[in-house]
């Protein structure tokens, strides 16, 4: 789906649209996957569509609903594993199998849900598993004087 140049890149009630839209699109996808009978017996399938959908559009930076190269290498460095243009471009290959130069949401999903490992599905699961880790204790290090130290 194509957007207007002039909306692309717009604040305020023409972003909320575009935002509006593209989450209606992705929960319909997730629909399908919901009534999918190859997913029937995936544990927790409705909160991990939502999950997926949740992060799928964080870094759907363009609402156009497609990852491409820019974004997924945002999205790599916010997830604090920055990746070459290379390697970026290997991962939607292995995303994608090799049929499209962007990862759409259905090929994010399946991706996420398939038995295959790829890099960027595993980037995926060390973040969810790395948010639910005990947080780091706050605030500044204890005092401690020249006797304590070893």
């Amino acid at each position: 789906m194509s957007v207007a140049p002039s909306n692309r890149f717009q604040g305020g009630k023409a972003f909320g649209m575009l935002k509006a839209r593209q989450e209606r699109r992705l929960a319909e996808i997730n629909r399908e996957f919901l009534c999918d009978q190859k997913y029937s017996d995936e544990e927790d399938l409705p909160e991990k569509l939502s999950a997926f959908k949740e992060k799928y559009m964080e870094f759907d930076l363009n609402n156009e609903g497609e990852i491409d190269l820019m974004s997924l290498k945002r999205m790599m460095e916010k997830l604090g594993v920055p990746k070459t243009h290379l390697e970026i471009r290997k991962m939607i290959s292995e995303v994608t199998g090799g049929v499209s130069h962007t990862i759409s949401y259905r090929d994010f999903v399946n991706m996420m849900l398939g038995k295959r490992s790829a890099v960027l599905k595993l980037v995926m699961m060390f973040e969810g598993k790395a948010k639910e880790s005990s947080p780091q204790p706050g605030g500044p290090p204890p005092e401690r004087d020249i006797a304590s130290l070893p």
